[in-house]
């Protein structure tokens, strides 16, 4: 039988937001001036091992401090959320506008193409993969789909087999692998048009989530 769980209508939604967020600020770190991925680190370890490797210093600073900003965006969400573990209630519209003002803040960074602006994107990149780590025993993250591709296909081969598969997860990998592509033809789209300035988009569209989420859990604190 398949592992019953239930994922409430809201983290759907965030989920779905969030990861189409990622996809479109992915997208912009691809078509820009370094044409480099923002949201996941597997590319950007290789790249600084290749650096290290090649003795090209300016590259593999740039790289460990791409790492390295995510990692502080990790560690900021962290300590504002303070459990890994979904829930609503939680300190999430804090984290959220705080991804928003770092998004916002890169823009005329890379509107000079300076490195610096990238960082700030991949801090925002790592306080929002950050902001919610498991859900019901379950990894869910928003601002990479490796992870989802390979449990999709386990899961897959799975009931090939006749095996028990768990349903929930299925659906997340779905969900998260569709948003994130959908946002990044919206990132494509956008970025033709407005260059690095497609990051407002996502940075105004967290920002807007932030103050929403913040609002609901002030009046449902107050009630």
């Amino acid at each position: 039988m398949p592992v019953l769980r239930q994922l409430p209508r809201w983290a759907w939604i965030g989920g779905a937001v969030l990861a189409f967020i990622a996809g479109l600020v992915n997208a912009a770190g691809y078509m820009g001036f370094r044409h480099q991925s923002i949201t996941n680190l597997t590319g950007s370890t290789t790249l600084l091992g290749i650096s290290l490797g090649t003795a090209q210093s300016t590259e593999a600073l740039h790289w460990a401090l791409s790492l390295l900003a995510f990692v502080i965006g990790a560690m900021a969400a962290g300590a504002i959320v303070q459990k890994s573990t979904l829930k609503l209630g939680r300190p999430y519209g804090v984290a959220l506008l705080l991804e928003s003002l770092l998004l916002f803040a890169a823009v005329p960074l890379l509107d000079r193409e300076w490195s610096a602006g990238l960082w700030l994107a991949s801090m925002a990149c790592g306080l929002q993969n950050g902001m919610v780590s498991t859900y019901s025993g379950m990894v869910f993250r928003t601002t990479h789909v490796s992870g989802m591709f390979t449990d999709l296909g386990i899961y897959l081969g799975h009931r090939l087999r006749g095996l028990e598969v768990d349903t929930l997860r299925m659906r997340v990998c779905v969900l998260v692998i569709g948003t994130f592509m959908l946002g990044g033809v919206a990132g494509a789209l956008l970025f033709e048009r407005l260059r690095e300035h497609s990051l407002l988009i996502p940075a105004t569209l967290t920002g807007l989530c932030g103050a929403l989420y913040s609002l609901y859990r002030k009046r449902t604190a107050t009630a």
